[in-house]
Parts: C-alpha cells; sequence; structure tokens
C-alpha cells in the first residue's frame, strides 16, 4: 500500500504518510482482533509496526512514555481497541498489580503490552503508602486528599526521606519481563509547583530544592522513576527486536 487518495474539497492529493497508513491500519486490525481475536494479525502488526500497548488511559503517563519510548515504537492505549474496563489490582505489591494489568491486556489482545504501578515509599512510615500510594485517603483516588493525609501524618516528623518507586511489567510473546525505576527524595512540608501529578507537588527529588511539580516535564522525564523504568525498557525492547 504505497498510496491513499484523499478527496477534500474536489481535489485529489497523494499522502505517503507512514503514520497515516499505520493509524487506518491499526483501526481495521483492531476491529479484527475485537471480533475474530486473530493471533496471526497481531504477530503481523506487531511485527511490521513495532506497536505495543500500554495499560493505561492516563495522559500524563502516555505523554511521558510517549516521549521516552520514541519513534521506534508506535504506543497505543486500550481506549483505541475500545477497551474502558477498570483493570483490578488487587495484588499487595507493586509487581504483582503491574503484572495483573499487563495480563489484563494480554488476555483479550495478544499483542506486546505493558502495565506499570508507582508508590511512594516514606522511610519513618514504614514505606507507606506504598502499594496503597493512589487510594492512600480512599477508594475515590483523591490526589489533593491523598497528599493532605500524608503531610498530617508527617507533621511531627523530622525525617521525611522517600522515593518514588515504579515497576514496569512487560508481556511479549507470552513471556513477562520486569524494570524497575526509582527516585529518592524527601516530603516537603507544603505542597508547591502545578506540573505533573499525583503527589509531585510535595516530593523533593535529591540534588533539587524544588518538588516534581516545579520543574519542567523535560526535567522531570530525566530523573523520574517512571522514566527510569522506561529507558531501561525502551532498551531492552530495541535490543529483542534485533
Amino acid at each position: 500500500m504505497k498510496y491513499f487518495d484523499c478527496e477534500y474539497e474536489g481535489k485529489v492529493t497523494k499522502h505517503t504518510s507512514r503514520k497515516i497508513q499505520s493509524v487506518l491500519i491499526l483501526f481495521i486490525f483492531g476491529f479484527i482482533i475485537k471480533v475474530y481475536k486473530s493471533k496471526v494479525l497481531v504477530s503481523l502488526m506487531q511485527y511490521c509496526f513495532m506497536n505495543i500497548v500500554f495499560a493505561t488511559n492516563n495522559l500524563h503517563k502516555i505523554e511521558e512514555a510517549r516521549s521516552i519510548l520514541g519513534k521506534n515504537f508506535s504506543l497505543i492505549t486500550p481506549r483505541e481497541f475500545n477497551l474502558f474496563e477498570d483493570i483490578p489490582e488487587t495484588a499487595d505489591t507493586l509487581k504483582g498489580n503491574a503484572l495483573i494489568k499487563a495480563q489484563f491486556i494480554w488476555q483479550r489482545l495478544h499483542i506486546a503490552c505493558f502495565a506499570d504501578d508507582t508508590g511512594l515509599e516514606v522511610d519513618v512510615l514504614n514505606g507507606a503508602p506504598g502499594v496503597y500510594s493512589a487510594r492512600y485517603a480512599g477508594e475515590q483516588h483523591d490526589s489533593r486528599a491523598n497528599m493532605v493525609k500524608l503531610l498530617k501524618e508527617l507533621e511531627d516528623k523530622r525525617d521525611r526521606i522517600a522515593r518514588f518507586r515504579t515497576i514496569i511489567a512487560l508481556i511479549i510473546d507470552e513471556k513477562p519481563f520486569f524494570f524497575e525505576g526509582i527516585l529518592n527524595g524527601k516530603i516537603a512540608e507544603h505542597p508547591s509547583g502545578t506540573g505533573g501529578f499525583g503527589y509531585d507537588p510535595i516530593f523533593v527529588p535529591d540534588g533539587y530544592d524544588r518538588t516534581l511539580a516545579e520543574l519542567s516535564p523535560e526535567e522531570k522525564n530525566l530523573i523520574s522513576h517512571r522514566g527510569n523504568s522506561l529507558r531501561k525498557l525502551s532498551a531492552f525492547l530495541n535490543h529483542y527486536k534485533k
């Protein structure tokens, strides 16, 4: 398929854009996979276009992943396959939750996929909130409420050492692989900054006097826990495809 003929206001233009071709073919294959679950076609799609599904519909995560994985991979979200279900996170470890989410996608699409789970670990709280970071203040997953609760618990604490830990679970050719990223730092006494998400406004990384929410996206990507794990994933995938 070398050209696409597109009619627009009476004029016919020819486009050789690989991106346009990929989007259209992905749409067609996505429909076929949804209806027929053809493993052969999925494998062909993976081989030709190096597509990989990120098991999240979180736009912040998707943007970060795309910027790090770069042009070698076409990152797809479950939404593009009409998968809108909430994936359960019932494990008691970050690794377990990441694997559950990756398996959820693999079992439905049989295409290379990965998922992540991240936790904020505070030493003086024995590693809490940890695996429960997203729902620390309740099942509503309220980031502001989570921060308020954490700061309240640290009010009389001098030791504010903490770290973000991200575990990525990749499933490719039916085999699971894991990648870990860590960002060390401390918890600030009050929120600062408007960027980022989650606990970013109260986390100051080592070597900085600003919170993650005060850093530019580029600065954050260079040091972030998720960025570190994504770079390990990218290196593995580039080697795996050779």
